[in-house]
């Protein structure tokens, strides 16, 4: 058994194993890991310094996650977008494809949490089969994300055999996949892991970090193995009341993603999942952080703030307004520093190209 082996055996999953803090509702988070299972490995749980902190309310269970009667059980209807088990076809030109059911954590705020760690989510050979066959019929998906559950709790060979059987498809271009390893396990990644992903390129990894004390240096470890193997590394950041949202945290979080050469990609809005309400912010928060963030840090280290429309809309970019108005004469707009500025428009019969 190997060292990130280890430390996932040693998870917590009842309120009984969190000795080092006292005076917590062990009854409370019993009846919330009834329906909805608590991990904290062993790694995570470390970097917590106290009951309530912004990574404890990630990682342990709240009453309100069972009292939560507004949001709903599958907000972006991926049930009803599945032509076969765990494969999301949403957008015309790439799916979302699920090949694991477990997480290294089980984060309180997961849009999955009707399945993930539960009998509810069966992902076998027979699934993955499926999907693959699917995938094979499609000429015109270009772009498969890998997702869960976390693709990287995978067996090495488990997840190569997955990864060839996409390569060997003519139209599969872009393999993607999305993990929160670097961030609550990064002694996943190996050397051999990242010898094995390697051989797969064009791959791509969006990972996951919320806060700032989560970037540690296992997990700036973690994520310069992967980006020395040439794989380009983006982070999805989810907005998460009384844990990042405010500028300052998000800030110092988008600055400390680059220094580890993972580029903030989304901060996305929560989505209506139920047992989540609890950490949705108000949309004007998300546009308020922006503000503090556009022409205030360096261009790479501003995500697109955005929510994933319920219903399966697909995602929605959210900015901020700076645009006051505009004719066949000027745009008129405020900049960063919120001052009014113009720019000519140009003529449209002027710039119009011959054919």
């Amino acid at each position: 058994m190997t060292s990130w082996q280890k430390i996932l055996k040693n998870s917590v999953s009842s309120a009984e194993q969190l000795t080092d803090f006292p005076g917590i509702d062990q009854e409370e988070i019993a009846k919330v890991t009834a329906i909805y299972p608590m991990r904290i490995n062993s790694y995570y749980l470390g970097l917590i310094k106290q009951a309530g902190d912004p990574l404890w309310r990630q990682a342990v269970p709240d009453i309100r996650e069972i009292e939560d009667n507004s949001c709903v059980i599958d907000p972006l209807d991926e049930e009803n977008l599945s032509p076969v088990p765990n494969l999301v076809h949403k957008y015309p030109d790439r799916v979302l494809f699920l090949i694991s059911s477990q997480c290294p954590m089980y984060c309180r705020f997961c849009t999955r949490k009707r399945k993930v760690g539960r009998p509810e989510m069966t992902i076998s050979d027979t699934t993955i089969r499926a999907g693959l066959d699917y995938l094979e019929r499609k000429p015109q998906i270009r772009e498969v994300l890998l997702s869960g559950g976390d693709p990287l709790l995978l067996a090495d060979k488990r997840l190569e055999k997955i990864l060839q059987s996409l390569k060997k498809m003519p139209h599969i271009e872009i393999i993607r996949i999305g993990t929160r390893v670097p961030c609550t396990l990064p002694m996943r990644i190996t050397t051999s892991l990242v010898a094995m992903l390697r051989k797969y390129h064009p791959i791509y990894i969006n990972t996951h970090f919320n806060h700032p004390a989560e970037i540690t240096p296992q997990a700036a470890h973690a994520c310069s193995m992967l980006a020395d193997a040439g794989i380009p590394l983006g982070c999805q950041t989810v907005l998460l009341k009384n844990i990042n949202d405010d500028r300052e945290t998000i800030r110092q979080l988008m600055r400390k993603l680059l220094a580890i050469r993972v580029k903030p990609y989304y901060l996305f809005q929560g989505d209506l999942t139920r047992g989540t309400d609890h950490f949705r912010t108000p949309l004007e928060t998300g546009l308020e952080i922006m503000r503090g963030l556009i022409g205030h840090v360096s261009g790479m280290a501003v995500p697109t703030f955005a929510l994933d429309a319920p219903g399966g809309g697909g995602k929605i970019p959210l900015t901020p307004e700076y645009i006051l108005s505009f004719d066949n004469n000027s745009l008129y707009f405020n900049n960063y520093q919120g001052l009014p500025c113009s720019y000519p428009n140009p003529d449209i019969a002027s710039t119009a190209i011959e054919i």
